[in-house]
């Protein structure tokens, strides 16, 4: 899917815009706190703005990639056998990726526990949504089959939405050729659409940054940046795991000497951090293929695979994230909640085609936080970190994509001479 080159925003220019939002906010508060009530009358309300065009934009989003990544999914497995070993690989990665996530991240944050100030800071001034009562199994399951799916897209009811989407989309590719294409060029059209619509949006992303994080600083003075580089660790510990467990696929599945997965890595890894692109490392992996040995028919094949369809660190960074939130704002994580993250992170992330960091963080992350009741105001502050996580985002991804290839091309010629 093409991206409209208005999306195309430098994610420098919204990091830069954090900068100056909270060095203003920090000169509010030290220098001047006479000022805080021009701040909260005249700035906050342009930074919420902001981000309620942001939010609106989530659903429709969501609902239109889905469609297109559940039915891109069938159609590949329709291919063949290489192409069925690929995908259960695939699934089982991502599998594992979310349900680390929801014990690492946890551990994480009990091991480095989130300051205190910096927490309260944050809370203070993005104020969420009340999470609600927490339903019971039976309220639970009741939720998961809408009885009006347009009343579960505009109650932001994410689970319902999703699953009724899966199965709408596995119920197109039973029709005839000609209906088939045709909705699926709907919603191709649509997806489009949206992603104009949110690239209008985060073109505005430098300004709608600006004044949140102006007005937080204003409030929280020093704390609001303890609570970031807080956030940036503990996600990029947990993306960290992913990436390590590409070694362990490399070696346990794969058979590859550690010593020799690892050197073969190396430039790929080093193309990755400079260009932030699993795409535009793929000739770079291709060449790792070549150098482990893998059948160029087989490299050839799944690797421009796992590129569209494959994201490895997806689940669990984007689980993170909403975990985090969840302990900022003091949101029980109950087992009913955590399925439902779990199940959404999966079927998310072989949604989410090639965008640009600060879109996918968008599209991902907000509705694995909505499904689980957690507040969505704070990726509006945090979309203007994710250039830092995003490095061992492509880091995790390019390792486990070379690593998962060189495991199918194993199984695959193990099938072959049985």
């Amino acid at each position: 899917m093409s991206l409209p080159p208005i999306a195309q925003v430098p994610a420098a220019w919204t990091f830069l815009g954090l900068l100056g939002g909270l060095g203003g906010g920090l000169a509010v508060a030290f220098a001047a706190p006479s000022v805080l009530p021009l701040v909260q009358t005249w700035v906050q309300p342009v930074g919420e703005m902001w981000l309620r065009a942001l939010q609106a934009t989530i659903v429709p989003l969501v609902a239109a990639l889905l469609f297109t990544g559940v039915t891109q999914t069938l159609a590949t497995a329709s291919a063949g056998a290489l192409s069925r070993r690929s995908l259960g690989l695939f699934l089982a990665v991502l599998a594992f990726s979310a349900s680390m996530s929801l014990i690492v991240t946890p551990a994480l944050i009990g091991l480095f526990p989130i300051p205190g100030e910096a927490g309260e800071a944050l809370r203070q001034t993005l104020v969420g949504k009340d999470a609600g009562p927490v339903p019971g199994i039976a309220d639970f399951l009741r939720s998961i089959v809408p009885t009006n799916v347009l009343d579960a897209a505009a109650n932001d009811r994410m689970l319902p939405l999703i699953l009724f989407m899966a199965v709408f989309a596995l119920a197109v590719s039973r029709l005839a050729a000609s209906q088939r294409e045709l909705m699926t060029m709907f919603f191709a059209a649509l997806a489009s659409a949206m992603l104009v619509i949110i690239g209008w949006v985060l073109a505005l992303a430098p300004l709608g940054v600006f004044a949140l994080s102006l007005a937080v600083a204003a409030q929280s003075g020093t704390a609001v940046i303890g609570a970031l580089a807080h956030y940036i660790l503990i996600v990029v510990l947990t993306g960290s795991v992913v990436m390590v467990a590409g070694y362990g696929v490399a070696v346990a599945i794969a058979r590859k000497p550690l010593g020799a997965f690892a050197r073969a890595l190396v430039p790929v890894q080093a193309f990755a951090l400079s260009t932030q692109s699993s795409l535009a490392s793929l000739p770079a992996m291709l060449g790792a293929c070549r150098q482990l040995g893998v059948r160029e028919t087989t490299a050839e094949f799944v690797m421009p695979l796992a590129v569209a369809l494959f994201r490895a660190t997806s689940p669990a960074m984007n689980l993170a994230v909403a975990v985090y939130v969840a302990h900022l704002y003091g949101v029980t994580l109950t087992p009913l909640a955590m399925i439902a993250g779990f199940t959404v992170a999966v079927l998310v992330s072989l949604s989410s085609v090639s965008l640009p960091g600060s879109i996918s963080f968008v599209a991902s992350v907000g509705p694995i936080a909505i499904a689980m009741g957690v507040p969505v105001e704070p990726l509006a502050l945090l979309v203007a970190v994710e250039v830092l996580p995003d490095l061992m985002r492509t880091l995790g991804n390019v390792t486990m994509d070379v690593a998962v290839t060189a495991a199918v091309d194993r199984r695959d010629s193990t099938a072959t001479f049985r």
